[in-house]
């Protein structure tokens, strides 16, 4: 299970913390990404963490905004967002990719972010 928090509502400019808690096994875990989905929108990749060796990539849209990072003993993963934009406004989910999938199998609920301008 997954389970994000953090969002909330943001002025252009400002900053917010997402975090997302895994429960259960973790060991099994490739990487750990995020995704938003906007209004009317696709769901579009946000960024993602591989979970043991730490590496990031972003979407290009967030890099030198957005930073990724995880705790393996806490098995939380993060999403700090600085500089945020009102298209940045969505809802962002946390997924988990596991060793041997092609794609992410288990996703949170999502946690929703209004950045006003």
């Amino acid at each position: 299970q997954l389970v994000e928090s953090g969002g909330g509502l943001v002025q252009a400019g400002g900053s917010l913390r997402l975090s997302c808690a895994a429960s259960g096994r973790t060991d099994r875990t490739l990487a750990m990404g995020w995704f938003r989905q906007a209004p009317g929108k696709e769901r579009e990749f946000v960024g993602n963490i591989f979970w043991n060796s730490g590496f990031t990539s972003y979407q290009d849209s967030v890099k030198g905004r957005f930073t990724i990072s995880r705790d393996i003993a806490k098995k939380t993963v993060d999403l700090q967002m600085n500089s945020l934009k009102p298209e940045d406004t969505a809802v962002y989910y946390c997924a988990m990719r596991l060793y041997g999938r092609s794609g992410y199998d288990r996703w949170g609920e999502g946690t929703q972010v209004t950045v006003s301008s």
